[in-house]
């Protein structure tokens, strides 16, 4: 079962990702991008002429609000297990209802503008980490990217994580196993 909760592991205990594992984060920080490539694309008019925000933007939010504990936690070595899924969607929702109070329609450009910039962050935050993971082969999550590449800059030992959720542990696995034999 995938959790949110940080377990970091001692620096050397998770296999390096092979050329699939890499291949595999690669592909996932460049459909990050494209994602992101296409919320820049729209920020000019989140909401359309008819008064809807765009389906873009709404298409990120039940990932978002997946990933974001993910992201935080991991990233940011913090064990807030749902709390940032939580405040997120609180702070998504008093935006829609202080909207419908004033105007009478949660999609109001102030919750457009609030979901774009969330979206943007998390899925910049996403990205970039599955490349730099890719690009330098870090072991585990790629949301410890950034905390292994500043360990191969300083030499100062990191800790690693597994990826709790999605298939990069398991192919970091199979390529282990893989290549031993």
């Amino acid at each position: 079962m995938a959790t949110t909760d940080l377990e970091l592991d001692e620096p050397g205990s998770l296999p390096k990702p092979g050329p699939i594992g890499r291949l595999a984060r690669l592909a996932f920080g460049l459909l990050c991008a494209w994602y992101v490539r296409g919320l820049i694309d729209v920020a000019g008019t989140l909401v359309t002429s008819d008064g809807h925000i765009r389906t873009l933007i709404w298409n990120g939010i039940l990932p978002g609000l997946f990933l974001i504990s993910y992201v935080v936690n991991i990233g940011f070595s913090r064990a807030w297990r749902k709390g940032p899924a939580i405040v997120s969607a609180i702070a998504i929702l008093a935006v829609a209802g202080v909207g419908y109070f004033l105007r009478g329609n949660m999609e109001t450009e102030l919750l457009a503008r609030t979901i774009w910039t969330w979206e943007t962050y998390l899925f910049s935050h996403l990205g970039l980490a599955f490349l730099i993971a890719g690009v330098i082969g870090t072991p585990g999550c790629e949301m410890r990217a950034f905390h292994d590449l500043y360990s191969r800059i300083t030499r100062a030992p990191t800790k690693e994580h597994f990826c709790p959720i999605g298939p990069l542990h398991p192919i970091d696995q199979w390529e282990s196993r893989r290549s031993s034999t």
